[in-house]
């Protein structure tokens, strides 16, 4: 499959199977984290693997949707805020990086045959709590990952008319 296949091929899963997922899948994934570029190659970033079984119920105070938590992993990808790289204006890179690791994650994933779902609606303060995180490490995003429940959803995508200005 080329790279604009794997991009089409990509959607929101929002209903899971609870089947197991296979460690080298896992392992090419993460793999994907440790290869995706960072500000300054600073890799300011951690990936938390973080196993569902058991934990739903402290897992919903993160993100309250039964989807969330009933593939066997969700991944949170965490800036650490004072390794990130900050341009002179000050603009804050962290949020940046951690995207483009999610992004790579969400993708071989997708090439793995296994499905993702992009969380930024979380709540913060839960999040930290759950992961005994310190304030130096900020999650930014969170994605279950599994094996697709049911048949692919469609995603709506605008023109390029609309979201491209040539100068």
């Amino acid at each position: 499959m080329d790279f604009l296949e794997l991009v089409e091929k990509r959607h929101s899963v929002r209903a899971y199977r609870p089947d197991p997922v296979e460690d080298e899948k896992l392992d090419k994934i993460l793999e994907a984290a440790r290869l995706a570029p960072t500000a300054c190659n600073s890799q300011a970033f951690k990936v938390l693997v973080i196993r569902t079984k058991g934990r739903e119920e402290e897992l919903k105070k993160i993100y309250n949707a039964d989807w969330f938590t009933a593939p066997p992993y969700v991944l949170c990808v965490c800036a650490l805020k004072n390794r990130s790289w900050v341009r002179r204006d000050r603009k804050y890179f962290g949020d940046v990086d951690a995207a483009i690791v999610m992004d790579h994650m969400i993708l071989a994933a997708a090439a793995q045959g296994l499905g993702t779902c992009w969380i930024g609606a979380f709540d913060p303060a839960a999040a930290k709590k759950f992961l005994e995180l310190d304030d130096s490490t900020e999650p930014v995003i969170f994605s279950p990952l599994g094996y697709e429940k049911g048949a692919p959803s469609r995603k709506n995508r605008k023109p390029l008319n609309e979201l491209v200005i040539y100068k």
